[in-house]
């Protein structure tokens, strides 16, 4: 039976009135094409403090002493109460060639239970959990006039409370005046609740001269890796089942100046011999999360690397003439494919191996650059040719991504050759994604190049992304937001036979007062929490629930959206619907074709008012509920619910 749709006040404030039945209508006789299987998958750039801060699980901020040249910025004394000492940073005791500093800690004055030293405050915070280990590590030596125990403590914010301490010191631990490494496990015992008021701090009884370089803590991480990623940060990202990482992150590879570009040999090896960089966010990256990280994110995650290789832009505008000037840059992109997908036999192979992966890791898809639209020399063509030469005459099995596609100006493309993949990036108003979410790429050439949405997101709010008032806003989508998403990936999901790939962007944001420099951001956090905006959940709604073959469905008379893919082993159905609209909207569903439909089916149901959203203080306020639907059979009724997104699971009988 076909059901009259109700009067249907558009999310826009539009009112329409449908005088006809309402009507999904699913072509299950032939699939029209291939779903990609890279389709869905993550993008990331250092920008909200998300590696530093963020998945990155380094806790000390400003470990290296390097990201203000003239103050030891987020450090602090302990002193006062019968102890005082200075410090300072001092250039003329560099703890390495990569790293050129250290902090020198001046004790004067010092005594059993009267120490001084200094204190971390760590990224907004040092979070403290009962019974997990912490690792402290840092690299320190004496003028030779100490000898004396450095204790090294996590303790409240003030120092009044200590939920774990050690002391390092006897014959093996005494400070010489050359630089040696020191490490201790702390593991709290009296934290009730966990907390993230709290702060490192290595001090002394006793006076002396000490320099400190590359103090690190690192909480428990993931997989227990070593200089690894927040546990539960990256499990909301394994819980996407992302099939791709696009990285090092677009403007994060081609930094403010050329000098300032991700340069991934800098990267590599031990921490003490990563200088890391300024960011173009405002801020300096460790480089602690650097290549080879980078890789082991994606191995985390059961993903393929999407690898950005610098092509000679920087966003100020400086750029790399093409020809021989260009020459040492693809010479460096060839080594980090390399370095990425090489024999261990090889010379960056090696490298990797050395590490700890001989292995190779699997690579199909090399970025030339980063939105090189914004290149106004217009020397793309040349460089994007002459990478492109070099990198198919070595690997010609790789895929090459053009970053400038169809949506940019004829004068910005690529136009000596025709690209394997073009980059298309989209941070749009909703109201802008619903309506491209109609037709954006039915006209598309099937015969190439095929497309990589590598950035999208819908915004709706009236600020965009990138404008400094956006800041005032929540950092994370709300509800809205989350039908912009999920009516744009309806016609990406569609058009997957000429979409490799898609991801939203910016992937993670630390909530925390002056972390963030962009919203929206599909993740947040602080210190110690971690929450999904509706968005995360409208996407993995999308990218744990898809099959591998594309059903053509076609709706009538109605405002809901819909895409349907299919998996050709099991018949079962994916149908995705997303209504915008300010009332329930009812639907009958024919499916013409194919396997007949079992009984019952599961619908997964994201829906909220428009405003609704998750927050650090409300992490599940708008999240996806499952339930059981009776009575499936073609040309039954389903009511998708107000500014509603679902998943229906139809299983073949």
């Amino acid at each position: 039976m076909k059901i009259r749709l109700l009067p249907l006040v558009l999310l826009f404030g539009v009112a329409s009135m449908r005088d006809a039945n309402p009507t999904i209508v699913i072509d299950a006789g032939s699939p029209s094409g291939k779903v990609s299987p890279t389709l869905y998958g993550l993008m990331t750039e250092e920008i909200n403090h998300s590696y530093d801060g963020g998945l990155y699980a380094e806790l000390v901020r400003n470990r290296a002493f390097l990201d203000d040249k003239t103050s030891p910025a987020h450090w602090s004394l302990v002193q006062g109460d019968g102890a005082a000492a200075s410090m300072a940073l001092d250039p003329a005791q560099p703890l390495s060639q990569a790293i050129g500093t250290s902090l020198r800690l001046e004790v004067t004055k010092a005594s059993p239970g009267h120490e001084a030293g200094i204190a971390n405050e760590g990224y907004w915070g040092i979070p403290v959990r009962n019974k997990a280990r912490y690792q402290v590590s840092f690299f320190a030596k004496s003028a030779g006039n100490f000898t004396g125990a450095i204790v090294v403590s996590l303790q409240n914010a003030d120092g009044t409370a200590r939920y774990a301490s050690a002391s390092l010191q006897g014959p093996t631990s005494t400070l010489t005046t050359a630089w040696k490494r020191y490490e201790v496990t702390l593991v709290p015992e009296t934290v009730v609740t966990p907390t993230a008021n709290a702060r490192l701090t290595l001090t002394t009884s006793q006076p002396g001269t000490i320099w400190f370089g590359l103090v690190s803590l690192f909480p428990p991480t993931f997989k227990g890796q070593a200089n690894g990623f927040r546990p539960d940060l990256m499990q909301m990202l394994v819980d996407m089942n992302p099939k791709f990482l696009r990285f090092p992150g677009g403007n994060y590879l081609e930094g403010d100046q050329i000098a300032d570009r991700f340069e991934w040999k800098k990267t590599l090896g031990p921490l003490a011999e990563r200088p890391g960089h300024q960011a173009p966010w405002g801020y300096r990256s460790t480089d602690g999360l650097g290549l080879y990280e980078f890789l082991l994110w994606c191995e985390d995650m059961g993903a393929e690397p999407v690898l950005a290789v610098y092509a000679g832009y920087s966003l100020k505008g400086a750029h790399v003439e093409p020809g021989p000037d260009l020459q040492p840059y693809i010479e460096d992109a060839l080594d980090e494919i390399e370095y990425v997908s090489g024999p261990a036999s090889s010379t960056w192979g090696a490298a990797r191996a050395k590490a700890g992966h001989p292995q190779p890791f699997k690579l199909t898809y090399v970025e030339i650059g980063n939105e090189d639209w914004f290149d106004k020399s217009g020397s793309y063509d040349k460089r994007f040719a002459q990478f492109n030469e070099a990198i198919k005459k070595r690997h010609p099995q790789l895929q090459v991504i053009s970053t400038v596609g169809f949506e940019h100006p004829v004068g910005q493309r690529v136009r000596s050759l025709t690209p394997d993949v073009l980059d298309e990036h989209y941070y749009l108003p909703v109201d802008q994604f619903v309506k491209k979410a109609a037709t954006q790429y039915e006209t598309y050439d099937r015969k190439g190049p095929k497309i990589f949405v590598g950035e999208w997101g819908a915004y709706e709010t009236p600020f965009e992304p990138w404008n400094a008032k956006s800041r005032g806003e929540a950092p994370t989508p709300n509800m809205r937001a989350a039908i912009g998403d999920a009516a744009w990936m309806t016609q990406m999901e569609k058009n997957s036979d000429i979409i490799v790939m898609h991801c939203y962007a910016p992937l993670l944001v630390n909530v925390s007062p002056g972390a963030r420099q962009w919203r929206p951001n599909l993740i947040g956090y602080d210190a110690l929490r971690v929450y999904g905006s509706p968005s995360y959940h409208a996407i993995k709604l999308f990218s744990t629930h898809v099959g591998d073959e594309i059903l053509k469905a076609a709706a009538s008379d109605t405002a809901v959206l819909v895409s349907v893919t299919r998996d050709s082993r099991s018949g079962l159905l994916h149908v995705k619907l997303v209504n915008p609209g300010d009332a329930d909207a009812p639907v009958q569903i024919d499916v013409n074709g194919g396997r007949a439909l079992a009984a019952a089916a599961t619908a997964i149901t994201l829906s909220g008012a428009a405003d609704a959203t998750n927050s650090i203080d409300a992490p599940n306020s708008v999240v996806p509920v499952t339930s059981r639907v009776a009575g499936v059979k073609s040309g039954f009724t389903y009511t998708v619910p107000a500014r509603g997104i679902v998943v229906l699971e139809l299983p073949a009988r």
